[in-house]
């Protein structure tokens, strides 16, 4: 009914029923807080044994730990328990109009089901759809033990448009009325509050996909971006390895079913909330680093050495205060180069690397701590959001953290476009707080 050229598929859109309590339905996405477990064990507390997407989804805390196998199996069962209780309800095919307010920032986002064919994270690749970083293909086997026996989707990934005259999402806002409402509550554990509008009217519908299909307009294109490149429309702003992990899930799949069958198989879709990235709502929060289980000072010396053969020269510079290191911060940023400011429980600082190889300070120091893993084996890494989190957790024996600068929103689509990703984990759509929380649910199989 509704065919475009641009991978979009109208979901059958599956939520509880009303007498299921949203407040505790409604969960953060799993790759948030996995240094934090205080947070899942409080998230645990409120959801108790109320019907709650807790119950379909594994914490990343929990992947490739004792009991992982028991808890997806569970999680099966779940998903398969809530269809036939009528804990999940059909709420028909349309899109979703989302609106969400954290923090005194409020953005909206629009739910849709994308066609995994038009996708390959390959780096490199000229799909229509695309990865905002590289894909580390040994995160997916993990992701895929939860996604290959699961009846339903629910999504925490959100995909990304170039929409400066904002004609796809935000002609919906009118649409948003309380006799088109699924939803309007107040998330748990400071996630902000969050509205859904079902839009079925097929008029809207057409609206949306021409609009998309007129960002993709080669020419238009290349008039945007001054380049004969194959359009990109839609790149991924969160959970590239979730919706990676639903590729990979397809292509062994479908080796299984005829040309037939495959046209129409709803694991060839993935359930998305898309966002336009000049929404004022969004903004790009940094991805912090912190170390764990190493001698933080051997570690620096190790890194003033790589940072130095990588890039030609390294300087440390340490200090006894936060506020002295601030200090001194701001007058280096006017000098150039790189500053990677470090915290760990004796000292504060930060390495400047005058004539860096990479565009990003985030590449830099991934390139250098990317090597000192290998050479610290018993070393771990967890990428963290907010600045506070790194000072409580670098402040810690054994463990050296370090902070990098927010990147600016205007560079993302060029930078992918033209260099196919961004260094790994080089920014986050706000806060852990501020990601989406699992709401929607659809069948895959």
């Amino acid at each position: 009914m509704f065919k475009n050229s641009i991978g979009v598929k109208v979901p059958d859109i599956l939520l509880p029923h009303e007498g299921v309590s949203m407040e505790k339905w409604a969960v953060v996405a799993c790759d948030q807080f996995t240094s934090q477990p205080d947070y899942w064990e409080e998230a645990e507390r409120i959801v108790g044994e109320a019907p709650s997407t807790l119950r379909l989804m594994l914490p990343e805390m929990y992947l490739d730990k004792p009991g992982e196998a028991e808890r997806i199996a569970a999680i099966n069962a779940t998903m398969d328990r809530y269809m036939a209780d009528g804990t999940l309800e059909s709420r028909g095919e349309g899109f979703v109009f989302v609106r969400r307010t954290v923090d005194g920032k409020t953005r909206s986002g629009l739910v849709v089901a994308l066609d995994l064919e038009q996708y390959d994270y390959s780096r490199g690749s000229e799909t229509l759809i695309r990865a905002s970083e590289g894909t580390i293909v040994e995160r997916i086997p993990p992701r895929l033990r939860i996604r290959k026996d699961a009846a339903l989707e629910l999504p925490h990934i959100l995909v990304l448009i170039d929409d400066p005259q904002h004609t796809v999402i935000e002609p919906l806002a009118d649409a948003a009325t309380a006799g088109n409402r699924l939803y309007n509550f107040e998330l748990m554990l400071g996630g902000g509050h969050i509205e859904g509008y079902m839009v079925r009217d097929a008029g809207r519908i057409q609206g949306v996909l021409r609009a998309l299909e007129a960002l993709a307009d080669p020419t238009r294109f290349a008039e945007q971006y001054g380049a004969d490149k194959k359009p990109m429309l839609f790149a991924m702003g969160d959970g590239n390895h979730s919706f990676a992990t639903a590729k990979a899930n397809w292509e062994a799949l479908k080796q299984t079913l005829s040309p037939a069958e495959q046209e129409n198989h709803p694991a060839r879709y993935a359930l998305v909330e898309l966002e336009n990235i000049h929404d004022e709502g969004i903004l790009f929060e940094p991805i912090h680093r912190v170390l764990f289980n190493l001698d933080p000072e051997k570690a620096l010396r190790w890194l003033l050495e790589r940072l130095a053969l990588d890039n030609g020269a390294c300087k440390i510079n340490r200090f006894a205060t936060k506020e002295e290191c601030a200090a001194s911060l701001k007058i280096a940023a006017t000098c150039g180069g790189h500053l990677l400011p470090f915290v760990t429980a004796g000292s504060y600082g930060y390495l400047k690397v005058n004539a860096p190889a990479a565009q990003l300070e985030v590449g830099t120091l991934q390139n250098a701590l990317d090597a000192m893993l290998k050479a610290f084996p018993e070393a771990t890494i967890d990428y963290i959001h907010g600045a506070d989190v790194v000072y409580d957790l670098g402040t810690k024996p054994g463990n050296l953290g370090f902070l990098l600068p927010p990147m600016a929103k205007s560079a993302f689509f060029p930078t992918v476009v033209f260099d196919g990703a961004l260094p790994r984990k080089t920014f986050s759509m706000g806060e852990a707080n501020e990601k989406r929380y699992y709401l929607e649910c659809r069948k895959i199989k």
